[in-house]
């Protein structure tokens, strides 16, 4: 039915219009009562058998949506609704902006992936948090990552600065907190992944959230796809020496290799970070090489080219303790987390394993 929806109405329209259409949808549903709790019903069923532990939290499932999806945290109930495990939002930096003139997403149907030269286009750190506070807290929230990114304006000297501005304000309302280093939109972020640089803005953000909350938030970086494995090794140790929680890997990638979609309109739409289906070779690749550099003392949340089941449950025994999607809900639509649920809790039971977390890492390196 989505399929058909898809290619009839979102498919003819502008990708940015059809992603405010279909959230302003999920918002609405989640906001009517009674609906909210029919649509969980029959889109989200819980699996009591994938109930998992990480970062200190309890899940329902591994399976979250990575950030991106809602920038300004106005949709957490709805995503929940749908599924997500857990509900990343952001990126948001510490003054709001509008992001990079449109048109800034295109979609690779072909490929089965998104091109965004977004540009972090939020509300700032301010509005979040102000909304964040406004949220009830109960048994049944859901688990909230705030991801955090540099205000583009503000120079890459003052970066730290920035940082610190969004932790203050919004790690008393996050359960996790993501330092975002590495989107290709925003001039000179990625430089910050340097490890001489990005050891001491970690250092100073933990510290701000530490001294924001009275207790532990726990904080991880999110690193491209494109670095060399030297620097993953790099930064694999340099979180491990800092005590950071986790890594999430990977963001887009700058890369265009192997695409189906022809080279001209891959060079009519030109600048912005690829995700989606290419994405998946290199993103395991990656949380191959941190599992075995970091061995388990460190969280590690993949995302990048997830699609089914079978592509989470692989992360899962290749070493993610989490895995994260956000291309695929785009093609594939509102029963996604659905059948992905079903098809890892079939696996878990075929593994003999008895809980996700005891998966983990199980498989024999590649």
């Amino acid at each position: 039915m989505y399929k058909i929806l898809f290619n009839l109405v979102f498919r003819k329209m502008d990708p940015e219009k059809a992603h405010h259409l279909a959230f302003f949808w999920i918002r609405l549903a989640a906001s009517i009562p009674g609906l909210k709790q029919l649509v969980a019903l029959v889109l989200a069923p819980r699996h009591r058998s994938l109930r998992t532990t990480a970062l200190g939290l309890d899940l329902p499932g591994p399976f979250g949506l990575g950030a991106g999806f809602d920038k300004d945290g106005i949709g957490i109930d709805g995503l929940s609704m749908l599924g997500f495990d857990f509900v990343e939002i952001g990126t948001v930096t510490g003054e709001p902006q509008p992001g990079n003139p449109a048109p800034r997403l295109f979609r690779l149907v072909d490929d089965r992936a998104l091109i965004n030269r977004m540009g972090f286009n939020n509300q700032g750190s301010a509005r979040v948090a102000a909304r964040l506070a406004k949220r009830p807290h109960t048994t049944s929230t859901p688990v909230i990552g705030v991801n955090i990114g540099k205000t583009k304006v503000v120079e890459e000297a003052d970066a730290t600065a920035d940082y610190l501005k969004s932790t203050e304000r919004l790690a008393p309302y996050a359960d996790y907190l993501v330092v975002n280093v590495s989107s290709p939109n925003t001039p000179g972020l990625r430089n910050l992944q340097a490890v001489q640089v990005l050891g001491p803005l970690l250092w100073d953000v933990r510290k701000a959230a530490d001294a924001a909350v009275a207790h532990h938030v726990p904080l991880l970086v999110k690193i491209a796809p494109d670095l060399a494995d030297e620097d993953i090794d790099e930064i694999a140790d340099m979180a491990l020496q800092l005590g950071l929680d986790g890594i999430i890997a990977t963001n887009t990638t700058i890369g265009r290799d192997g695409l189906r979609e022809p080279a001209a309109r891959i060079e009519e739409i030109g600048m912005g970070g690829l995700s989606g289906a290419p994405l998946a070779d290199r993103s395991l690749e990656v949380l191959q090489r941190l599992r075995a550099r970091t061995e388990g003392r460190l969280t590690l949340i993949s995302v990048g080219g997830i699609e089914t089941a079978e592509d989470a449950w692989q992360r899962i025994l290749h070493g993610a303790d989490l895995v994260q999607g956000y291309s695929a809900f785009v093609y594939q639509g509102p029963f996604w987390m659905r059948r992905v649920h079903k098809g890892l809790a079939a696996r878990l039971r075929a593994s003999g394993h008895r809980t996700v977390a005891e998966a983990v890492g199980t498989a024999k390196p590649r």
